[in-house]
Parts: structure tokens; sequence; C-alpha cells
């Protein structure tokens, strides 16, 4: 990380801590939904960080283009582009609040504002979990005879057969199933940027659905409870996004699975789609996205694609005995 110098200004007030009610940093994550919330809180750490701040005491009004350049040229260095643009985007969103507030005039948050993006592209993080995984992972929480098995196999269900976010199942309740019809289950939730979006759980998804309402009941608050040792709950007492990937990593970790995180079924939920024959455009509601493009990008099927299109490629190449080196 950087020094304190890499940004300077005047009469040291890059120690001088905010209010919350006229931090910019504060006022723009209030406006975002719990979804997004924590990732970008923890990119204007980064940020703060690399004055030895957090983004609590960062004075971000102070902030000029020239300091923005130099904060983009250093994380640049040390992060992906996709993860410098990210923690950028919330830069100049924190500088449009400090602008609202009256903290800058209207020219700096321009100048702000035009700081451009970090170019380039990464391989994409993350993978599909197979159909044979899939299978091991529900089986270790079929196998666990106390409520907690019961619990997390309709989280992973739910995880993977209805794409959702850790954050969005860790805010479903009761009250978000709108329907059971006996073969599909309908739920209505709340999703990144407040949007509301109804999801469908078919076959298995909604069978392991199911079974979890009839060991937890029918009171109202949230779907799935807080657990403790030996798998027992206490009702009423939601999980937190943490809990929720806790349970995915540990029940993954059991079935000799690994690497397995929430985003991962998330992933696989839009695969899966797609190479079933559903439509893009289809799939980016059913994932809550707002573009095709980002759904595009949770796609895993281009990397087996082009495994099996090498195979197609004859090198006629014959083996021999081989010599060794001297």
């Amino acid at each position: 990380m950087a020094s304190t110098a890499l940004i300077t200004v005047e009469s040291g007030a890059l120690t001088t801590p905010r209010e919350r009610e006229t931090n910019p940093a504060a006022v723009y994550l209030a406006s975002l939904a719990p979804t997004g919330r924590y990732s970008m809180m923890r990119a204007l750490d980064r940020i703060a960080g690399m004055m030895g701040q957090t983004w609590e005491t960062m004075p971000w009004a102070e902030l000029r283009y020239e300091h923005v350049q130099a904060i983009r040229t250093k994380m640049a260095e040390s992060y992906k582009p996709g993860t410098v643009n990210t923690a950028l985007c919330g830069l100049r969103r924190v500088a449009q609040e400090a602008w609202r507030l009256g903290q800058i005039d209207a020219e700096t948050y321009a100048r702000i504002k035009d700081v451009p993006a970090v170019t380039g592209s990464t391989l994409p993080t993350g993978r599909a979990v197979g159909s044979g995984e899939m299978g091991a992972i529900l089986d270790v929480c079929a196998r666990d005879p106390s409520p907690a098995g019961v619990r997390d196999g309709a989280i992973i269900a739910l995880g993977y057969g209805a794409g959702l976010r850790r954050a969005e199942l860790a805010g479903l309740t009761l009250a978000s199933i709108q329907d059971d019809d006996g073969d599909t289950i309908t739920l209505k939730l709340v999703g990144k940027r407040h949007k509301e979006r109804i999801v469908y759980l078919d076959n298995g998804g909604a069978q392991a659905l199911r079974d979890w309402l009839t060991v937890r009941g029918r009171e109202d608050g949230p779907l799935f409870y807080r657990g403790l040792k030996g798998g027992r709950m206490i009702p009423g007492a939601g999980m937190t996004p943490q809990a929720i990937r806790d349970v995915i990593v540990r029940r993954a970790q059991q079935a000799k699975v690994d690497n397995v995180t929430p985003h991962d079924l998330r992933r696989s939920f839009v695969s899966d789609l797609l190479e079933a024959g559903a439509d893009i455009a289809t799939v980016a509601k059913m994932a809550g996205h707002a573009n095709v493009q980002t759904t595009a990008r949770y796609d895993r099927r281009p990397e087996a694609a082009k495994k099996r299109a090498a195979r197609m490629i004859h090198v006629p190449y014959a083996r021999r005995t081989l010599p060794k080196l001297d």
C-alpha cells in the first residue's frame, strides 16, 4: 500500500474524522441495498487504506482530480482491472455525494468523474459446479439427521436451483413464498439495487425447500434460522450472508468438493440453463441481471466448448522412443 504521501492536502486534514451524517461515503453506502453495500465498503476501504485511513475517517471531500488519478495508478499496480474500476466507481459516487452535500464544487466533481476506467481484462474467476459434485454436496446434507442438514440442503438447493446471491438467501422470509402449486414454488425477493423479482423452484429444489418448511414450521420471520452446535436451530433468528457462505463452503468441504462458493452455485445456475437451451435474455431476468453482458460473464461453458473444439484438431504426431538428456 502507498504511504500517506500519496495524497497531500493542507492542514493535515487526512487524520480528521468526519461525522457519519456529513460523511459522503456513509451517505453513498446508505443508498445501496445490503447485497451491494458490503462489497463497496470493502472497495472504499482499499482506497482509504492507502492513506492509513478507513472509509469512515477518510476526508473524501478533500480529494481532487490529481489525487484520484494517483489512486488509480497505484491500485492498477496491485489489483485486477475489474477491482480497480469497482473502486473508482465507488469513488465517483462518493464525490457525487460530497457535491450534493455542498462539500465540493461542481467543477471538482466533474474533474473526478472524468478520471477514466482502467482498461484490460482477466480470465473469469470462479467455476461451475458439476452435477456429480452438486449431488455429493446435497448428499452430505441428506446424511445429516439434524435440522441443520435439512436447512443446509434447502440453502444449497436455492443457491443453485434459483441462482440466488448469498445476501438474497439471507434476506428471504416466510412471506417471500408467494405460491406452491405442488410442482413449482414461487418466491418474491429483493435483489441488488432494491430490484424485486420473481423466482421459481421446481423438482428437487422445490422439494428441498418443502422439507425445510416441514422442519421449520410456518411461523413468520426469516426463512432460514441461525443454528447452534449439534445442528439445533434458533427459531426466529435469521442468518447473515457470511453464515450462508460458511454453510455452503463447509458442506462442500465435507463432500470433498474443493473451492465452492455461493457465487459458484450462481455461475452453475447460469451455465446450466444456457447449456439446456434457455435464451440468455430469460436467464438474465431469472438471475436478476440488468443486462445480458453481465449474464455472459457468468457463463462457464465457453472453456468446455473450447476444450471440445481442441479435440477436433488432429496433429499428426507419432510417438517415438525418447532420448535421454546427457
